[in-house]
C-alpha cells in the first residue's frame, strides 16, 4: 500500500513539475517583458522579408531575448509581413509585439482639409497620417509626367483635390493615395457638371482656377455667384481680370493687404493685370461650393469691383469705370486712416 502510495505521490509530483515547466515556458515564451526599447517604430516597407523585420529589430535593439521571439514566431505561425509603421510604446511581451506585426495596420483614416493655398500646404495637412511619406506625396505632386495620367500637371495639379473629409486606408501608397482623390475628382465633374462647364466655355481646370480667384477675393457665400459673373463678363470682352489675388500669388505673399502700383510689374503668368485671360493654373484649392457659383454664376453687368472701405468683406460692384474710381479713392481713404501700408 505504501508502495502505491509513493507512486500516485510521485506521479502527481511529476505532473505538477512538467505543469509547471510548460507554465515557465509558456510565460517565458509569451508573457514575459521581452520588448527593451519601446522608443521606437519599427518601418516596414511593402514586400518586405521576415529577415528585414529582424534586421529592424536588432537595429533599434529591441529584444531583451532573440530566442523567445523566434520561438513565439514560429508557434503563432508569423508568416504574412504586412507594410507599417509600429510604435513599440505599448509593446512588452513577445506575444503582443507579434500580435501588432500579423494584425497590420489596414485601417481607416478620417482626412479632411480645406482652406488650402498651396501644394506644400496640402502636404503638410496630409502629413504623417498615412504609411507613406510627405516628401513622397510632394514629389508626385510636382512631376508632371505623374500627374498627366490624370490630365493634370504640376501647375494645375492642385484641381484634383476637392476639400471634403475622406475615409483612406492608411497602408496606401503616394501614388494609390493621388488615384484615390481622382476617383472622387471624378465624382464631383460628373457628366452634369462637365455638361455645365462646357455650356459657359469653361474647362473643370479652368473653373477650378476661376474658382480659386473667386474664392479669395472673397469666401462670403453670397458674393461668390457675383464675383464669379464679374470675372466671366471681363473674360468674355477680352479684358484683363485685373484681380488683386493673383498678383498676391505672384509675390509669393497672401498677407498683404494692399496691392501697389510696383507689385503690378512682376513679370508672371499669375500677373492678371498684365497677362489676359485665366492664369495657368488655380491659386489655392477651391472648395465644391465655390466651383459650383462659377458654374451657375450670376449673370449681370458688373466689370469693376473693389472692397467697401467699412472692412466687412463685402464688395462694391459696378460697370462703370468712373463709379468704380470713386469706390477705389474711399477704401485707399480707409486704407491710409488705418495707416495700411501693404
Amino acid at each position: 500500500m505504501k508502495h502505491i502510495t509513493r507512486i500516485v505521490v510521485g506521479g502527481i509530483l511529476a505532473i505538477c513539475l512538467i505543469a509547471g515547466c510548460a507554465a515557465w515556458f509558456f510565460y517565458k515564451t509569451f508573457l514575459a517583458d521581452n520588448v527593451k526599447n519601446q522608443n521606437v517604430t519599427i518601418v516596414v516597407p511593402p514586400n518586405a522579408t521576415f529577415d528585414q523585420v529582424m534586421d529592424s529589430l536588432r537595429k533599434y535593439d529591441v529584444l531583451e531575448s532573440e530566442r523567445t521571439f523566434l520561438r513565439t514566431v514560429k508557434i503563432l505561425k508569423y508568416e504574412k509581413i504586412k507594410l507599417g509603421k509600429y510604435d513599440l510604446a505599448y509593446c512588452h511581451s513577445n506575444l503582443e509585439l507579434v500580435r501588432m506585426l500579423r494584425a497590420g495596420q489596414h485601417y481607416p483614416v478620417s482626412f479632411t482639409f480645406n482652406n488650402v493655398r498651396t501644394a506644400d500646404q496640402f502636404v503638410e495637412k496630409v502629413g504623417h497620417q498615412f504609411f507613406f511619406e510627405p516628401e513622397e506625396l510632394r514629389a508626385l505632386i510636382q512631376d508632371s509626367a505623374c500627374m498627366s495620367q490624370f490630365g493634370l500637371n504640376d501647375t494645375t495639379a492642385l484641381c484634383l483635390f476637392i476639400p471634403n473629409t475622406y475615409e483612406i486606408y492608411y497602408d496606401i501608397t503616394a501614388l494609390d493615395f493621388l488615384k484615390k482623390m481622382h476617383q472622387y475628382y471624378q465624382q464631383f465633374w460628373n457628366e452634369q457638371r462637365q455638361a455645365t462647364a462646357q455650356e459657359i466655355g469653361l474647362t473643370p481646370v479652368q473653373v477650378a482656377t476661376l474658382a480659386s480667384i473667386v474664392e479669395e477675393e472673397n469666401m462670403r457665400s453670397e458674393e461668390k455667384a457675383i464675383i464669379a459673373g464679374l470675372y466671366m463678363n471681363r473674360l468674355n470682352k477680352g479684358m484683363l481680370l485685373q484681380s488683386d489675388p493673383t498678383v498676391k500669388f505672384a509675390l509669393g505673399d497672401f498677407g498683404r493687404q494692399r496691392i501697389l502700383n510696383a507689385d503690378l510689374q512682376i513679370d508672371s503668368p499669375y500677373n492678371t493685370y498684365k497677362y489676359k485671360g485665366l492664369p495657368p493654373g488655380p491659386i489655392r484649392i477651391p472648395e465644391a461650393s465655390t466651383m459650383d457659383s462659377v458654374l451657375h454664376y450670376q449673370h449681370n453687368n458688373y466689370l469693376y469691383m473693389c472692397a467697401k472701405e467699412d472692412f466687412s468683406g463685402y464688395h462694391n460692384f459696378t460697370a462703370s469705370p468712373a463709379v468704380h474710381a470713386q469706390n477705389a479713392a474711399r477704401y485707399r481713404a480707409a486704407l491710409n486712416a488705418r495707416n495700411i501700408k501693404k
